[in-house]
């Protein structure tokens, strides 16, 4: 039985992104969600459920319960304007998208995975390319730049042998930074705690640019997070994502928690600093606030929204 009704999630994830708090999932396309947040009926012809027309149109009753989502899909090629195009098709006015930027801006070396092929453990010669930047990412963006409200620099973990010291990676961003077009919310996610540092906060608020607050399998606790000194970046545009919680693996989380249809390991801090964040939102009305969960973190992510809703009493 679901903890929550999908209206009732919905008439209060719609109240909060009128007051500019927008609350939404990484990425939308699962079938674990039947029954919560999707009709298994609509995807359905001549008795059989169609997995093809559910991942192509499903995005349109998300939209009826979210005003948000994060498009992971991003990270692994750059947009294309018929795509952006056919995916704000399906949402409503008041809907925003976030979108993570493909890796080819923020890998600095290929990881030795398949889909790399040849390019598999070889330097990036693109990482941080503010002109590739522009023209194979900003340039389709712009063609549903109003229905854009965040884009995401995800930067995974960096080993030594990428940057020896965090500075010289926050020197690299703040020449990056300063180099890409104006006009668009941005944030960074990165995933080496060390970084953390006040020259890396310094480097973000001089471009007006935020900190995307990150629960991950080797980051601090989402509070902690907060709390360091001059972590919020960007006079009021917040953002946090809800990936892992801290300590488990994404390949474990995947094992015990697939299909997603359920919570099946609570993550406390993660839901704690969630709370925080809407809290400091409703009382300081900020200009913008954005915070996606992933089904990583807990096992199911409507259900752990609900879950931060009831204890943020929002």
């Amino acid at each position: 039985m679901t903890p929550f009704q999908r209206n009732e999630l919905a008439s209060r994830l719609a109240k909060l992104a009128r007051n500019g708090v927008f609350i939404g999932t990484s990425s939308w396309k699962y079938e674990g969600w039947l029954g919560q947040i999707y009709t298994a009926e609509r995807y359905t012809h001549q008795g059989q459920f169609s997995k093809a027309a559910f991942n192509r149109t499903c995005l349109h009753e998300y939209a009826e319960t979210f005003k948000t989502v994060c498009v992971d899909s991003a990270y692994y090629r750059f947009p294309e304007p018929p795509d952006l195009q056919f995916l704000a098709s399906q949402v409503p006015e008041d809907f925003l998208f976030a979108f993570k930027v493909t890796d080819q801006i923020t890998i600095r070396r290929f990881p030795n995975l398949a889909r790399f092929g040849p390019r598999a453990g070889q330097l990036n010669p693109e990482f941080l390319n503010s002109d590739l930047f522009a023209s194979r990412f900003i340039a389709p963006c712009e063609t549903i730049k109003p229905k854009i409200g965040l884009l995401i620099f995800e930067f995974s973990t960096f080993h030594r042998s990428e940057f020896e010291r965090g500075r010289d990676f926050v020197a690299a961003l703040d020449t990056f930074l300063g180099r890409i077009p104006n006009g668009w919310s941005y944030g960074v996610e990165i995933r080496n705690p060390t970084f953390l540092e006040p020259l890396y906060f310094e480097v973000l608020r001089k471009h007006r640019v935020t900190h995307v607050f990150n629960s991950w399998e080797r980051m601090p606790p989402l509070p902690e997070q907060l709390r360091r000194p001059g972590a919020f970046t960007n006079d009021g545009l917040v953002a946090a994502r809800l990936l892992l919680d801290p300590g488990h693996p994404y390949a474990l989380a995947v094992k015990e928690f697939s299909p997603y249809n359920q919570i099946v390991r609570p993550s406390p801090s993660a839901r704690a600093g969630a709370v925080e964040i809407i809290r400091n939102a409703i009382a300081s009305n900020p200009k913008g606030t954005f915070i996606y969960v992933n089904n990583r973190l807990e096992g199911n992510a409507p259900q752990t929204i609900w879950a931060i809703l009831e204890q943020a009493g929002a």
